[in-house]
C-alpha cells in the first residue's frame, strides 16, 4: 500500500481536491487500499478553503510515499516549520508533488532549483521572477523532473494524479479511472494549458456543436457541408456566422483542431508520423509538415525531438 499524504492550508483551492478522487476511484478499481490518503496541515484540525468549506486535517507526522503539496488562490510564504517539513519529506518520500500554485512551496523550500516546473498560467511569470533558478514552463499541463512533479492550475490536478496512478499501475488502470471520472483521459503533460476550442470562443450552441463534432472526427474531411450539417445551418449560413464568431474561415480553424490534435500524439511518443498524419485527418506527413511550418515554424520531426518527453515512453519516426 502507498501512502499519499496531501499538504492543505487554510486558502485551498477547492479544485486541488479532486485529486483524492481519482486515488479513491483506483482504489475501487484495484478492489483494494492500493492508496492510503492522508490530509495534512501544519496544525492539523480544520482548514478552510477560499470558498468556507472545511475539510478535518491531521498535523504533520508522517512521512508519505508521495507527498502532494495543494495550492492557494494566493500563495503564501511558507512558516518555518513547514518549509522544513516539506524540505525532509523530500529526502524519505519517493515522490514530491506541487498542484497548481503547490509550485510555490517547493520553491520556498528550495525543491525546485535547477529544475523545470509549472504552475497555473496566470503565476508563471510571478513564480519565475520571485525564484529565477527555477526553468518555468508556462504551457505545460504537468511536469515531471526526477522525483518532483508540478502541475498547471485546476484540472490539471486531475491530469497530475491519473500520471502518479499509471506510474504505479500502468495505463489501463488510469484510463478506467479517467473513464469514472469522466474526463479526457489523461492529457500529456507537455500538452498547453490551452485549447484551440477556448481560443476560437464561439459564441453560438451551433458553432460550438460544429468544432466539437470536428475535433471528435478528425480522421474526416471535414468539409464545410459536413460541418454545416452538425451544426443543422445550410453551408452558406454556416461558413458566414462562423466566420463572424470565430473569426477565421473553418479551414482554418479545422487545420488548428488538427494541428492540437498531432502535437498531442508527438508528445505521447507512440505513434510515427505516419499515424499522427492519419489519425488527426492530414492524410500524410507532407501535407501535416506545412502546416506545422506554418504554424510553428518547424517541422513535427524538430518539433519531436525537442519536446521533453515523459520517463518511459519512445519515439519512432
Amino acid at each position: 500500500m502507498r501512502h499519499i499524504g496531501f499538504i492543505m492550508e487554510d486558502g485551498f483551492q477547492v479544485m486541488g481536491v479532486a485529486a483524492l478522487t481519482a486515488f479513491e476511484f483506483a482504489n475501487i478499481e484495484l478492489g483494494r487500499e492500493a492508496y492510503k490518503l492522508t490530509v495534512m496541515s501544519e496544525a492539523g484540525g480544520m482548514v478552510r478553503s477560499t470558498l468556507g468549506v472545511r475539510i478535518e486535517t491531521s498535523p504533520l507526522t508522517e512521512w508519505p510515499d508521495t507527498l502532494m503539496v495543494v495550492g492557494e488562490l494566493v500563495p503564501q510564504p511558507l512558516s518555518p516549520a513547514l518549509r522544513s517539513y516539506i524540505q525532509r519529506a523530500a529526502g524519505h518520500a519517493r515522490r514530491v508533488a506541487g498542484v497548481c500554485t503547490g509550485a510555490f512551496a517547493l520553491a520556498h523550500a528550495g525543491l525546485l532549483d535547477g529544475r523545470r516546473a509549472t504552475t497555473h498560467w496566470a503565476l508563471a511569470r510571478n513564480l519565475q521572477e520571485r525564484f529565477p533558478l527555477i526553468k518555468v514552463e508556462d504551457d505545460r499541463i504537468f511536469i515531471a523532473d526526477g522525483n518532483i512533479w508540478t502541475s498547471a492550475g485546476m484540472s490539471a490536478a486531475i491530469d497530475l494524479t491519473l500520471a502518479l496512478i499509471e506510474d504505479d499501475h500502468g495505463a489501463a488502470l488510469s484510463r478506467n479511472i479517467a473513464r469514472r471520472l469522466v474526463v479526457y483521459h489523461r492529457r500529456p503533460g507537455g500538452q498547453s494549458q490551452f485549447s484551440a476550442l477556448l481560443e476560437l470562443e464561439p459564441k453560438s450552441d451551433r458553432v460550438q456543436r460544429a468544432l466539437s463534432y470536428a475535433r471528435e472526427n478528425l480522421r474526416n474531411p471535414l468539409t464545410v457541408e459536413e460541418l454545416a450539417n452538425a451544426a443543422n445551418l445550410s453551408p452558406r449560413q454556416f461558413s458566414r456566422v462562423f466566420t463572424e464568431e470565430t473569426g477565421r474561415s473553418p479551414a482554418k480553424a479545422v487545420e488548428q483542431l488538427r494541428l492540437e490534435a498531432a502535437k498531442v500524439m508527438l508528445e505521447e511518443g507512440r505513434f510515427s508520423l505516419d499515424e499522427v498524419a492519419r489519425e488527426t485527418g492530414f492524410s500524410d506527413r507532407d501535407r501535416m509538415r506545412r502546416a506545422f511550418l506554418r504554424s510553428f515554424g518547424q517541422p513535427p520531426q524538430v518539433m519531436r525531438r525537442n519536446l521533453p518527453l515523459m520517463e518511459g515512453t519512445e519515439t519512432s519516426t
